[in-house]
């Protein structure tokens, strides 16, 4: 998340409980994944920060590339971004409706990087694990990562848990 989260987090905020009253999570994490990829796009970044493009076009231009993706109050969120001068917010307002989503329906998403590619069977032993230490649904993102030597590292929000053999050597350098 950048230092942009503050101003996103309104934006966020009111976008989950829409969602939420419309019984229409699952569609809004499509649409505002779509968006933050969208609004993620050089071409994009360039354009949006170009004094010299109206509102008037950079509406028509986004909302001609998100036709499809979008229903009607996708639509209407999307012109209040651009009136606002907040198309740049859409990556951390889709990471924050993310984090609500998941909060409210209670898993959590846990980033995993393992040194060597884990077996099906490993793979569900440590998600049970991680339920069992977080209380939660976990729904696990698994990366190779060889520079991790042995063992494996996670991130679960703010929890990180560090049973790679490169952090326990990490760790031996600062006692020593």
């Amino acid at each position: 998340m950048t230092d942009l989260a503050t101003l996103a987090r309104p934006y966020a905020e009111a976008v989950f409980k829409i969602a939420k009253q419309s019984n229409s999570t699952a569609k809004w994490s499509e649409m505002l994944a779509f968006l933050a990829v969208v609004a993620a796009d050089p071409d994009i970044v360039r354009i949006t920060g170009n004094p010299k493009v109206s509102r008037a076009d950079l509406q028509q231009l986004l909302l001609g590339i998100s036709k499809d993706r979008l229903n009607q109050t996708g639509r209407n969120f999307l012109k209040l971004l651009i009136e606002n001068g907040r198309v740049m917010l859409l990556t951390d307002i889709a990471e924050l409706y993310e984090h609500s989503r998941a909060e409210d329906e209670g898993y959590v998403d846990v980033d995993v990087k393992t040194a060597y590619a884990f077996t099906k069977d490993e793979e569900h032993k440590l998600a049970a694990t991680l339920e069992k230490k977080l209380n939660k649904s976990v729904h696990m993102s698994v990366q190779t990562d060889k520079t991790l030597i042995a063992g494996f590292w996670a991130k679960a929000g703010d929890i990180v848990i560090d049973g790679s053999l490169k952090g326990q050597i990490q760790q031996l350098a600062k006692i020593l």
